[in-house]
């Protein structure tokens, strides 16, 4: 073993255990081993970004921009509203949702899909009383699954695709991932529609009431003109009984109190933290006179007090109102947008408390409520540390909402911004994308030009809004994916690739193309479960690739490989964004994904292994 590969071996390790343990960002991660890697001379400094004009890089950014333009029309939205029955036949609904799932999974980015679909499933969880976790789940891995069946369906699909070029063999067509992924998809969602959706825990009152991040805590002031002042929390605990909601703690003097009693009475300036529906904030609090007290980054009179519902004008802590600057948070005058964001697993908010953040100053917006499947914390609401799947109800302007989201990583619940139809840019929409695909599908232009020449004509014909471009793009999948192709190239070129490979087939092979085959698979789809897809297919690909040329037979088996096992993660909400997205609306835990998600992995195995080895055999 030379130098160089010891080098890189251990900078792959370290990457991964970065990866899987989540202390960082996934793209801070990637970046910081591409500067390792030029430090210590792996990588020449002007060759250490080249990376980001990849191909891959390129198509993965046009792709994301190309199905927010799917979504702005509100085509897809419409299609989903006429195709899917909401009530009837339990079984084919389930099939018809999951299958439009995974079909438009296959030409949009999945988490755009899934967003697309959550209130079709709403509606339709409501109307078969089902847990909408039993309609939620299977809808999230059916766009898994989907995204499997093109080029442009996953961003793996592209990793792998770039790699089989680098390696002098070229890239693949827009179709050649269809036959293995099409037969795995339809088995899969086989399995799902019949099965797999009776094995989903099913928490939780049923229908639409349930259809959200479970219950919020928040917290409410206690006015001097409150209903609640001289009160006793028993007494307070009855008012908003009516309502579901309940007093789970007291904040005084700034502090919260370790241990309530129903006898202990509340004062004028007391923050209550009160556990209640979304739907029933409003009305818990006005039960009283209390208002919502904002998630602000101050202390003490700087504190932002609320209401719900409507453009009202804010008003500070003694009822007054107030004329806020951009210094002290919401502007007065600009229509308020509640709105609730999921925290996704490469937020920067992860481990992170919300006053971090300095929401009031710099994004003039508020945290009215959090919401953690359940789980309390004896912490302050602005002082808690956020975790992925955290539900966060904001409340500010749209476009400072829509702001925070993008810099920080939040995805909206259900997208629930999404406007009517347009039908004449839906039409172009659709047009250009049919072009696109056609150009890539037929070999008359790369993939990545064919692309990149429809998001201009979304651009020039106005489908996307010029401001929604740069918005549209993922900016810690571009920077992941930019960095980690310059270091998987770095793996190949010391031959620390072949060490991996050779060390896979002697001890665990035992020379058998078959079963190395098998295990490519297996290892990827559980490093998938774990660490983001495109770091998987990034890091497999060049050890898939290695393997093959040992055991001298057909590499596009290995690399197919790699990307059907990049694209299964079924077994934790962190290995992939969909499952991250449905982990508070759907109230699960941790430990739910497997029930489901376990059995459609061994399915995915057994189907995929003789499916390569027919279409593309060894």
């Amino acid at each position: 073993m030379t130098l160089d590969q010891l080098l890189i071996l251990i900078i792959l390790a370290i990457t991964i255990v970065l990866f899987i343990w989540g202390p960082w960002r996934h793209d801070m991660v990637a970046l910081s081993s591409l500067l390792v890697c030029v430090f210590f001379g792996l990588i020449p400094p002007e060759k250490a970004f080249a990376g980001f004009g990849h191909p891959a890089v390129v198509t993965v950014a046009c792709v994301l921009i190309l199905s927010r333009g799917l979504q702005n029309t509100g085509a897809m939205g419409a299609l989903a509203q006429r195709v899917v029955p909401r009530s009837g036949n339990i079984t084919i609904s389930m099939l018809l949702l999951t299958g439009l799932g995974a079909l438009l999974s296959g030409f949009m980015n999945n988490v755009g899909a899934l967003a697309l679909l959550m209130p079709v499933a709403a509606d339709m969880a409501e109307k078969q009383g089902l847990a909408p976790g039993k309609v939620l789940m299977p809808l999230s891995f059916a766009t898994i699954l989907g995204g499997m069946t093109t080029l442009i369906g996953t961003p793996p699909n592209l990793v792998v695709s770039g790699f089989r070029d680098s390696a002098g063999a070229g890239s693949y067509g827009m179709f050649d991932f269809t036959p293995v992924g099409l037969v795995v998809t339809l088995v899969g969602l086989l399995f799902i529609g019949l099965l797999g959706w009776r094995l989903v825990p099913g928490r939780g009152q049923t229908g639409a009431a349930s259809f959200d991040t479970g219950t919020y805590l928040t917290e409410a002031l206690v006015g001097e003109k409150s209903a609640a002042v001289g009160k006793s929390l028993g007494e307070i605990g009855k008012v908003l009984s009516a309502e579901d909601a309940q007093v789970v703690g007291l904040v005084q003097s700034d502090a919260r109190v370790a241990a309530v009693a129903p006898w202990q009475r509340v004062q004028s300036g007391d923050i209550l933290v009160i556990e209640a529906e979304p739907e029933s904030l409003a009305a818990s609090l006005s039960r009283l006179g209390l208002k919502m007290v904002g998630g602000t980054e101050t202390e003490k009179d700087k504190k932002v007090v609320v209401q719900l519902g409507g453009a009202k004008p804010l008003e500070d802590t003694d009822g007054r109102k107030k004329d806020q600057d951009k210094d002290k948070g919401v502007p007065a005058g600009e229509e308020m947008q509640l709105r609730e964001l999921v925290v996704m697993p490469d937020s920067f908010l992860v481990g992170r408390s919300i006053q971090f953040v300095h929401l009031s100053t710099r994004y003039q917006i508020n945290l009215l409520a959090l919401s953690r499947r359940g789980r309390r914390s004896v912490r302050r609401l602005r002082s808690t540390p956020l975790q992925a799947g955290d539900a966060l109800l904001m409340m500010g302007p749209d476009d400072n909402l829509s702001n925070f989201a993008r810099d920080q990583g939040c995805v909206p619940l259900a997208q629930r911004d999404i406007g009517m139809p347009n039908k004449e840019k839906a039409a172009i929409a659709l047009i250009a994308m049919a072009l696109g695909v056609a150009g890539a599908a037929f070999g008359l232009v790369p993939a990545a030009v064919s692309f990149a020449t429809c998001v201009l004509a979304f651009m020039a014909l106005k489908v996307v809004p010029l401001r929604n471009i740069y918005e549209a793009l993922d900016g810690s999948v571009i920077v992941l994916l930019g960095t980690l192709i310059a270091v998987a190239e770095v793996i190949e070129r010391t031959g620390a690739a072949d060490l991996v490979a050779q060390v896979l087939l002697d001890n665990l092979a035992q020379g058998s193309s078959v079963v190395a085959l098998a295990l490519i698979l297996i290892i990827t789809m559980t490093l998938s479960d774990f660490m983001n897809n495109v770091a998987t297919a990034a890091v497999m690909c060049s050890i898939a690739i290695s393997t093959a040329e040992q055991l001298a037979v057909n590499p596009d088996s290995f690399l197919m490989a790699v990307a059907i096992g990049a694209s299964c993660a079924f077994l934790t909400p962190v290995g992939h964004q969909n499952n991250t997205l449905i982990l508070g609306p759907g109230g699960f835990d941790f430990g739910d994904y497997w029930r489901m998600g376990l059995p459609l992995e061994i399915l995915v195995v057994v189907v995929s292994i003789p499916m390569l080895l027919w279409v593309w055999p060894l």
